[in-house]
């Protein structure tokens, strides 16, 4: 998932003394993200205890991405795009939420308009103590990190970088719905995370950024935020970013320490990347809420092979990732409601 961000990184390898410069969403040369020296981080704090959480379906979630895929690439404003913006806003509806459709202009890098549409959805709307999840539904416009040239004009399926985090969060909806929850959850899809370009400030999460400046609901509060961004990929790592560090280290803490006790550490490694920008970094911008980014990210290869390439398909997901990913959110959320 994610935008051509420029994400130049420095990053310290455990057991090895030498300075990595990696790109981060973006190509192997320059792509778009911020940079930041990496390191291992501090190991999990000692805890003991056992599932709570209802199971997470990861077959569900599956499904859930496969609908949306079955749109074809969701390039915002596209007729694919709105029709995929209905399908995920009524399973939400059909989930108990309560949901809007939060409709907009934005500036792309190019000086066009473009209408988006971002979707809310509340659980337990008057729940005071909340937690929010977010994730980008759109499709990048262009492959620009295919390795064949021909294909570096056309559309991104996104199944991974996209679909992915909305199949977690309406499987999460689901459970949530039938089984009781005192706090509320918010879910956010954000439009047009995707079509930006690394050498044009601020022009990647223009959903995020236009939620931001026109938030629903208004003034709005969470404890924390979790972005999801490329949780279905096969052999998906998840580190602690440095923007999330730098926002949110508790958070780190919390999740990254459930996935721990849950025997998902192989996928939720307790080492520190350099900082991306994604969504999550202009949700605390301008909410100040502690917001943490889950992405996959290799500590040796950058983002997976698939990504901002025509091969960003279901061929690439794997349930066993949904699951790391779907249950500890699950276990977090349903251990806030314990305390």
């Amino acid at each position: 998932m994610n935008n051509s961000k420029i994400f130049k990184v420095q990053q310290v390898l455990i057991f090895v003394g030498t300075i990595l410069t990696l790109v981060a969403c973006g190509n192997d040369n320059n792509n778009n993200k911020t940079t930041a020296n990496s390191t291992t981080s501090n190991e999990p704090i000692a805890e003991a205890a056992k599932q709570i959480s209802p199971n997470f379906n990861a077959d569900s979630a599956y499904y859930f991405m496969q609908k949306q895929v079955d749109f074809g690439p969701r390039v915002t404003a596209s007729s694919a795009s709105l029709k995929c913006a209905d399908y995920i806003a009524t399973q939400f509806e059909k989930f108990g939420a309560t949901v809007v459709k939060q409709k907009g202009t934005v500036t792309n890098w190019d000086k066009r308009k473009l209408n988006i549409v971002n979707i809310i959805a509340q659980t337990n709307p008057k729940a005071s103590k909340r937690i929010l999840i977010t994730a980008h539904w759109d499709s990048r416009p262009y492959a620009d990190n295919d390795p064949v040239e021909a294909n570096k004009t056309k559309p991104v399926l996104a199944a991974d970088d996209g679909a992915s985090g909305i199949g977690v969060m309406l499987e999460m909806a689901r459970v949530i719905q039938a089984n009781k929850l005192d706090i509320g959850v918010d879910f956010m899809c954000f439009d047009a995370e995707d079509l930006g370009k690394p050498e044009f400030e601020d022009s990647y999460c223009l959903g995020t950024q236009y939620w931001g400046k026109n938030q629903v609901p208004l003034n709005y509060k969470a404890q924390y935020a979790i972005n999801l961004d490329m949780v279905g990929g096969k052999g998906a790592k998840f580190v602690w970013e440095n923007n999330s560090v730098t926002q949110g280290e508790n958070i780190l803490r919390l999740v990254w320490g459930k996935a721990a006790l849950l025997g998902y550490s192989n996928t939720f490694q307790f080492l520190q990347s350099g900082a991306i920008t994604d969504d999550h970094v202009y949700v605390n911008k301008y909410t100040q809420i502690p917001a943490i980014d889950i992405i996959h990210y290799n500590q040796e290869t950058g983002f997976p092979a698939w990504w901002h390439t025509v091969n960003d398909n279901m061929n690439n997901i794997d349930q066993n990732t949904l699951k790391a990913v779907g249950q500890t959110l699950l276990e977090v959320i349903y251990t806030e409601t314990a305390k």
